[in-house]
């Protein structure tokens, strides 16, 4: 394609664009491991620098949350789509980050005319002018669709006008709440009246973008204008062939990922193995009389019930790996065959190794007859089970595609077809009615065969009393067996046959069954029942705004709290010249790396003090929360240098786990639980046992109150993103399961990520109640915007690499960070105006590797790090005096003052 694309460009006259050019001879070098097109998606996205760590999961350490969201923006960038929906893409990343990533799909659907849609949560300034158009919906009508340049002038054209200090986009998400509207309110001349979603819906189509818009959709398309090429007429990307090498190539990775449960699998039938070998002796068994021909019989059927039982965990292996597939397949990725073939195909070695060890190591010890065709042929029959056994398993899981429902479905298969194989009932002891099931047990079929391959051998060829039969057929006979020698092809053939069936249903299941759930959250009968009175209460934004302002340590008092009903001790802490060390992995050491171990954080000095809410800030992969996890003593491997105080005394991790709290990104709960159920048995766990249960559920309760819990007391947790507790609601639950064991330093890791701005909002209402009873909170934080931003008292900020940049107060309008940037960057002047760019993000772009590659040696950096370091130093020492020369250090830190800065 390359050489004909070039020889018509030459024939024309065309010189090509030199990167393009460069570029696109890069795609058609062969022999490349990877694509080069995923690589530039991985730079893009800033994946590069975990393209060789395993994603993990809720359970398995991998790539962060922010890291997983972009790499799930990838797998849709890397293909040739050219319509593109993307949901809450920003979820756990920061701004810095969000705006290159929305930067790079603007810019490839400007030039590939693609059509992309993205939904954001929290979009920062920056990040909102990058797009074209803006659909603005609220309440299931579209109040505005246009030009994102003329969405304000809309809004000023109704009498609503957007502040300075404001983030348009925050603007139009509040201007249409009935309890935001009115501070936006700027014709003065006339009074206030709330305006309707309905009757902004209806000003719009009068509005001259509205007006064109409708003109647009009156007019007839004209189908001359099609091309063939428009539509796809294929359902998938590339050929059958090539999606099936593809899969292979996956399922054969995932095999290698997943080795060790394979190996334990393997080491488990061994031992099994061995005890039967040592149970069923050939010294202690003998071939003389029908008694003996039944001690076999039970030795054959042991063996066929390990076969069959050793496929079971092929139920939990694929449930986990439906969520994936069920994406994969909704997107056109590949059909469910091209998926379950693999599976199939890859899964005869695992049944040729289980086979062959247990017939190896117990047909001659256990003594079995000798032939070596007989051996063969229990190994034979052996293997087609054990593929039968996985293929069974395999339809219950895609059958359930549930944990919980599909091993139920799975063990009432085993009981079945155990019940029913003609062993434990002979086929003479089976009701009428039950009859059916000992003909379709593929157990049935399994042990007539093995039972017709042991027993028509030699060692049982001796007559039998005065009857015309041998004593094998004796023994079949009268267990009610198959005594005729082509029962064990036919038990081959059925065995076959039910593998082929049962993997055709397993794909017919993958490719006609969706996920169990639907979306939907819980709302209590309360909050329905007072929906319409809430809606006419004091507007959230100017009350949060108002509340966090007036409650923080920005030169304003403090809030008195009353009095908690379980006391606790205000505790800070004070960490100098920290530092983490992790061992290379031996995949970055095949790829040149050198060095035996990798740095993480660098001299990291700081102090987190009770009654002020510090910000823990900084690009993804710029190690916030293994600050946190360090702090925290979460971290369990790797080198940790430095010294950690605790109100002046060092710090003992196996007492600090009892005066701190960590709450987690991902909130993992009992879904079976209510609220209140969750929260008084982790109070009950963790709470000194001199509590009694009155006091442990009053303490619950205030703590409900606390974090606004008490209208879901009885909710049911559920599952995350199919029913239960909602994102918001199962945030402010993760902090309430913290606060019901009454720390005095909460750990918070992103509690507003995934959040839109009205439940960040609340979250963050929540915190700052908690920040008022005196404890020490530290946060990392995402995308904040300005008012969540500035509701922190101090901040820390770290920049990529493990470095500190900026630790201390904010000041009141982030005052003091912005004083620092404009004062100490060399290069690039800090502007007040530019705070509807909004700060953060602005600040951020100081410690992105774009920007660095435009200094010369990172000279800002260098000089924002080494100018403040000796402050913090300073700071941090002050601090730790304070706390060792102070006899009420709660009365100390939460009256009010000027200034701490030394």
């Amino acid at each position: 394609m390359l050489v004909e694309l070039l020889r018509r460009e030459k024939n024309a006259g065309i010189k090509p664009d030199e990167d393009l050019d460069v570029f696109m001879k890069a795609l058609a070098l062969e022999g490349r491991q990877t694509s080069l097109v995923a690589e530039y998606v991985m730079k893009i996205l800033g994946l590069d620098i975990c393209a060789d760590t395993i994603v993990g999961d809720e359970m398995v350490k991998g790539i962060s949350g922010g890291q997983k969201k972009r790499l799930t923006t990838g797998e849709l960038l890397v293909g040739s789509a050219r319509v593109l929906f993307m949901d809450e893409i920003s979820t756990g990343l920061d701004s810095a980050t969000t705006y290159q990533i929305i930067k790079y799909l603007r810019d490839s659907t400007h030039a590939l005319d693609g059509t992309t849609i993205i939904s954001l949560l929290q979009p920062a300034p920056e990040t909102y002018e990058l797009f074209d158009d803006v659909i603005l919906i609220s309440e299931g009508q579209i109040v505005y669709q246009g030009p994102r340049e003329y969405a304000a002038d809309f809004f000023a054209a109704m009498g609503f006008r957007c502040p300075e200090r404001k983030n348009v986009a925050d603007f139009l998400q509040e201007v249409l709440s009935k309890k935001d509207q009115q501070q936006y309110w700027c014709q003065y001349d006339y009074p206030y009246q709330f305006v309707s979603v309905t009757k902004f819906a209806e000003a719009f189509k009068t509005f001259v973008i509205g007006k064109r818009l409708h003109e647009d959709l009156d007019r007839p398309y004209n189908r001359k204008h099609n091309h063939p090429a428009a539509l796809s007429t294929s359902n998938y990307g590339v050929k059958r062939l090539e999606i099936l090498k593809s899969n292979f190539q996956w399922q054969r990775l995932l095999m290698k990922r997943n080795s060790f449960i394979y190996v334990f699998k393997f080491i488990q039938l061994l031992l099994v193995a061995l005890i039967t070998m040592t149970v069923f002796f050939r010294t202690t068994m003998h071939h003389d009389s029908v008694d003996d021909g039944i001690i076999y019989l039970g030795a054959l059927y042991f063996a066929i019930v390990m076969i069959l039982f050793n496929g079971f965990t092929e139920v939990s292996m694929l449930v986990a790996k439906l969520p994936v597939l069920y994406k994969h397949r909704d997107l056109h990725f590949y059909p469910p065959w091209a998926f379950t073939l693999p599976s199939w195909l890859l899964s005869i070695p695992t049944s040729l190794i289980e086979s062959g060890m247990w017939t190896l190591v117990t047909y001659y010890v256990v003594g079995y007859d000798p032939q070596f065709t007989r051996f063969l042929g229990q190994f034979l029959l052996l293997f087609f089970l054990h593929q039968t056994s996985l293929a069974l398993f395999r339809v219950m899981a895609s059958l359930g595609r549930n944990m919980i429902v599909a091993n139920t479905f799975g063990s009432f298969a085993l009981l079945v077809v155990m019940i029913l194989g003609g062993f434990i009932i002979t086929k003479e002891s089976i009701p009428v009615w039950w009859i059916w099931g000992y003909w379709i047990s593929p157990m049935m079929y399994a042990q007539n065969a093995i039972s017709v391959n042991e027993f028509h051998g030699r060692s049982w060829s001796k007559p039998f009393a005065d009857q015309n039969i041998t004593l094998g057929e004796a023994v079949l006979t009268g267990y009610g067996l198959f005594k005729e020698k082509y029962w064990f092809w036919i038990g081959v053939g059925a065995l076959l046959g039910y593998t082929i069936v049962l993997n055709a249903l397993f794909t017919l299941f993958l490719t006609i069954l969706n996920p169990i759930g639907n979306m939907q959250a819980v709302v209590s009968k309360d909050a329905i029942r007072n929906k319409d009175s809430r809606r006419k209460s004091d507007r959230v934004a100017l009350e949060l705004r108002s509340y966090l302002h007036s409650t923080s340590l920005n030169g304003l008092k403090l809030k008195e709290q009353k009095g908690m009903v379980l006391p606790f001790q205000p505790l800070s802490m004070c960490f100098k010249n920290i530092n983490y060390y992790v061992d290379v992995p031996e995949e970055l050491k095949k790829q040149g790396i050198a060095e035996d171990r990798l740095q993480l954080l660098v001299d990291v000095t700081g102090a987190f003090r009770p009654g002020v809410l510090t910000a823990l800030v900084g690009v993804s992969g710029a190690g916030k929360t293994t600050l946190m996890d360090v702090l925290a003593g979460r971290k369990t491997g790797g080198l940790i240098e430095g010294n950690i105080s605790i109100s002046g005394y060092p710090k003992n991790q196996e007492t600090f786990t009892r005066i701190s709290g960590y709450c987690e990104q991902n909130d993992v709960h009992s879904p079976c639980l209510t609220v209140i159920e969750s929260l008084l048995y982790s109070a009950c766990l963790r709470l000194p046992s001199h509590v009694n249960d009155d006091t442990q559920r009053a303490f619950v309760e205030e703590v409900m109150e606390l974090v606004e819990l008490n209208p879901l007391s009885g909710a049911l947790v559920g599952l995350p993103g199919v029913n239960g507790l909602s994102t918001e609601q199962r945030k402010r639950l993760t902090i309430a399961v913290e606060l019901v064991a009454n720390p005095s330093i909460v750990f918070m890791d992103e509690p507003t990520s995934g959040l839109d701005a009205r439940s960040a909002a609340i979250v963050m209402r929540t915190v700052r109640n908690i920040v008022n009873t005196g404890r020490t909170i530290v946060c990392t934080i995402h995308q904040p915007s300005i008012d969540i931003f500035e509701s922190f008292d101090e901040l820390l900020f770290m920049k990529r690499g493990g470095q500190l940049i900026y630790a201390g107060p904010l000041g009141p309008k982030s005052r003091n960070l912005v004083e620092f940037f404009q004062v100490r960057s060399a290069v690039c002047v800090f502007s007040l105006k530019k705070f509807r760019q909004g700060l953060c993000t602005y600040t951020l772009k100081f410690t992105n590797r774009q920007f660095q590659g435009c200094l010369k040696s990172g000279m800002a950096i260098i000089l924002l790090h080494g100018c403040w370091m000796s402050r913090v130093h300073k700071w941090s020492r002050f601090l730790e005096w304070i706390l060792l020369n102070t006899i009420d250090s709660r009365n100390y830190f939460c009256r009010p003052k000027k200034s701490l800065r030394p």
